[in-house]
């Protein structure tokens, strides 16, 4: 019995870890002021582009509309060398199609395992656990399991980054679209595989400062004495 009333626990703390995963992606990707310009100035994006910096912000403001569902399409006139153009062509759209797809679909996922988070606690209350110490208690033991799994995935992925790199396009793309050419796509200009590397560890460290925040206050509360608990 008592099994069946903490696995519901290990459960929603897997849920609230995909939760903070995909949040701290947001956060990177769309919540940190200056990021962007940050990192085009690094890797001098706007010579390899030949633009100036305010209007790849504009080009990359609107590419993050369009990601989050913000907007319908990516058709963005901006100028290009002095001439005026539409920044992205047919191939970049396409994939940036399939790219769309996958953060709209990360913020479903998000909501599904909120719901489900809920769902195990109602469960743990049917099963007539005590929420006040076995759920901090099992939310710490699934936070740590899982952030032992996210590490060990992190630290295989930066032993070789442009390996990984390569796998996860095959892992989530079902085309080649995203083998983009420098000479014509400008896209993969702007974002070129360092930037990808920047970003992940970025989200890695965001990911990793909020569990161990979650994770510290489960421990608090899993070892906090009850009221009226005089037992050393």
């Amino acid at each position: 019995m008592k099994l069946l009333q903490r696995l519901p626990g290990i459960v929603c703390a897997f849920c609230l870890m995909i939760v903070f995963l995909i949040t701290s992606v947001e956060a990177v990707t769309y919540w940190t002021p200056g990021y962007y310009e940050h990192e085009y100035e690094k890797y001098n994006v706007t010579a390899a582009v030949r633009m100036e910096m305010d209007d790849l912000l504009q080009v990359t403001d609107e590419m993050m509309d369009y990601l989050r569902g913000d907007r319908d399409d990516l058709h963005v006139m901006t100028v290009v060398d002095g001439s005026p153009r539409e920044f992205f062509n047919a191939r970049e759209i396409a994939h940036m199609e399939d790219v769309r797809g996958l953060f709209l679909g990360a913020i479903t996922l998000r909501r599904v395992c909120l719901a489900a988070a809920a769902v195990c606690v109602l469960l743990m209350t049917a099963l007539k656990a005590d929420l006040k110490r076995t759920l901090p208690r099992m939310l710490c033991v699934g936070t740590g399991l899982f952030f032992l799994l996210a590490a060990g995935i992190g630290l295989l992925i930066a032993s070789d980054f442009s390996r990984y790199f390569v796998v996860f396009h095959h892992i989530f793309f079902d085309n080649d679209l995203w083998i983009l050419n420098p000479a014509t796509d400008l896209l993969i200009n702007i974002v070129p595989e360092p930037f990808f590397a920047d970003t992940a560890l970025r989200i890695g460290l965001t990911f990793g400062g909020a569990v161990l925040v979650f994770f510290a206050v489960c421990l608090y509360f899993s070892l906090r004495k009850p009221a009226g608990d005089s037992r050393r």
